[in-house]
């Protein structure tokens, strides 16, 4: 019984419509409260009597009741402001016929009039209020002007029934009274409700917003150390690119790498494999330098942190040294509060490790530790290839050295062996230069293999070289004394000494190698002739001639064998 009385009660509800959800509760309140109030009306009436209008009152009462009803299932339909306006229009009507059957504008009916106004304020907004008002004004007017030229003449109610009337109008109004009152205050009540979510959620959004600022701050600052660290790596790249000396790349990348990543002690070690030592070779800090003047080394075991990099071939770190078992205390670096050791790798193999140590604890994240690996790769290809390129150098140097000598030697020979050691040209005609000029410039020109020239003198003496060797001279001298040479003619002297060296050495190039063909031609008769006889006799008599007659008339050549005891045979 209770959940039907509820169900009846109750009023609809529309979850995706709230403001016809709440207009569909004021009509619900409204409805029940009128259809209430008539039929207690009827009911009092009925008992009275007296009235001379009863029975047409009481059909008006009933009719408004039926339509409250009727509007009130409108309403659960959906309809709700259609139903609203039904009911309101239908109670406005049935006070005006009251009034005009009863007392005109001094009945109760016209006083009534605020209960649809009310009505109207309530379910249709301010438009609709003033509408009614507007009706109920209009009605009075015409109520008071029926009145006064007795169009209908009133029929004065008793005080009771006066009283019983007025007092359901006063119910009515009171109702719709606190119902407005009630809406007003649940406004009030969800604006401020509003407000206070309002505030909730502006501070939360503020919260939002500072923590997202921390987030873009911190976001920002990372990216920037990032991009310190790269500008690092790109920075080692350019310095590997730039610099082929190993004994000045190494120091260049531990200052590097201290200044960009803010580290105060990088050391750089490479391996002695021969006694199973790390070496330090370069580091940037005061301490680490007396490392380097005291030849610091630690053994490749796992008794140290370097060491533990170098024999392990990984990286390894100490966030807090005080509490890391492989740290060795260093008098010299007495502010070291992390380290971390990555090992040098080239193609597979250890050749040392860069030691990185700050004065911070917990100093390396796994970004760092990412970076700081990118860099060791670098930084053992920059060492690899400064190593193979002074191996390079050296054995170019010796090549050259070689080179340089076998040339020497061969021009010695080569001169040696010339009919004619220069040639002199006056102006007129050429002749054999008989012996060597011992002139000061000349011999100045011959051991500094550069032009001799004073700014102004009888003679000039530009050296002829050929791959850096000085092979000659070529000695230019003025016939009338002093003379002041110009560049032009020091140019033209300094291009025909290049293409004299040129040609001698093409020339001898040459000479040498009709002398290797000739040789080789003789042997290839000696050895053709000798092939020819079986006989040893033969073999032995055809070697010594042979060899005389190429060797010349004037050469004796004797050919013996010896036997088993080194004794001479006959």
């Amino acid at each position: 019984m209770r959940n039907v009385l509820h169900k009846l009660f109750a009023p609809p509800m529309f979850p995706t419509d709230e403001d016809r959800t709440r207009s569909a509760a004021i009509l619900n309140a409204m409805g029940w409260s009128l259809i209430i109030v008539l039929i207690l009306i009827l009911a009092i009436r009925s008992i009275q009597g007296g009235d001379v209008n009863l029975a047409e009152v009481n059909l008006i009462l009933l009719a408004v009741t039926a339509i409250t009803a009727i509007t009130l299932f409108i309403s659960r339909k959906g309809y709700v402001r259609i139903a609203s306006l039904i009911l309101i229009a239908t109670t406005w009507i049935g006070l005006s016929y009251v009034a005009w059957l009863a007392d005109g504008i001094r009945d109760v009916a016209f006083f009534a009039y605020t209960i649809p106004i009310l009505m109207a304020g309530l379910l249709l907004g301010w438009q609709g209020a003033a509408g009614f008002t507007v009706l109920s004004i209009l009605s009075g007017w015409a109520l008071a002007y029926a009145q006064a030229t007795q169009i209908f003449l009133p029929t004065l109610d008793e005080p009771l029934n006066f009283a019983r009337d007025m007092t359901a109008v006063l119910v009515l109004t009171g109702i719709l009274i606190f119902l407005t009152i009630n809406r007003l205050q649940s406004a009030l009540n969800k604006s401020r409700s509003s407000a206070r979510e309002l505030s909730l959620s502006n501070k939360e959004l503020n919260d939002l917003r500072l923590d997202l600022e921390e987030r873009v701050e911190a976001r920002t600052a990372e990216l920037q150390k990032r991009a310190g660290q790269l500008e690092a790596v790109s920075s080692v790249a350019r310095t590997i690119a730039s610099v082929q000396d190993i004994s000045t790349l190494l120091p260049d990348i531990t200052k590097l790498v201290s200044r960009q990543f803010g580290f105060y002690h990088v050391g750089i070690f490479l391996l002695d494999e021969v006694n199973g030592l790390a070496v330090l070779r370069a580091s940037n800090s005061e301490g680490g330098r007396r490392m380097l003047l005291r030849q610091h080394a630690l053994p490749m075991d796992l008794n140290s942190i370097v060491g533990y990099a170098t024999s392990r071939a990984e990286p390894r770190i100490a966030l807090d040294v005080g509490s890391d078992s492989a740290y060795v205390d260093n008098p010299d670096l007495p502010e070291t509060r992390s380290e971390l050791a990555l090992p040098l790798r080239v193609a597979g193999r250890v050749i040392g490790a860069i030691d990185v140590q700050s004065t911070e604890v917990n100093a390396f994240s796994q970004e760092d530790i990412s970076v700081l690996t990118t860099l060791a790769d670098q930084v053992a290809i920059a060492i690899e290839n400064a190593r193979l390129f002074g191996e390079a150098r050296n054995a170019l140097d010796e090549s050259k050295a070689t080179f340089d000598k076998y040339t020497q030697q061969e021009w010695s020979n080569f001169a040696r062996q010339a009919k004619q050691i220069g040639f002199v040209f006056d102006g007129k005609n050429i002749a054999p230069l008989e012996k060597t000029i011992n002139r000061e410039q000349i011999r100045r020109a011959l051991q500094t293999g550069s032009l001799s020239l004073e700014k102004t003198s009888a003679s000039v003496a530009i050296p002829i070289k050929l791959r850096g060797q000085t092979i000659g001279v070529l000695d230019v001298r003025a016939k009338n004394g002093q003379r002041e040479w110009k560049q032009d003619e020091i140019a033209l002297l300094e291009a025909a000494a290049e293409r004299a060296a040129l040609a001698l050495e093409n020339s001898r190039l040459v000479e040498s190698a009709q002398r290797r063909a000739a040789r080789e031609r003789a042997i290839g008769d000696i050895s053709s002739k000798i092939g020819a006889v079986s006989n040893l006799e033969a073999i032995l008599q055809t070697a010594v001639e042979e060899l005389g007659r190429k060797m010349g008339g004037a050469t004796e050549v004797t050919l013996e064998i010896s036997g088993e005891d080194g004794q001479n045979s006959q």
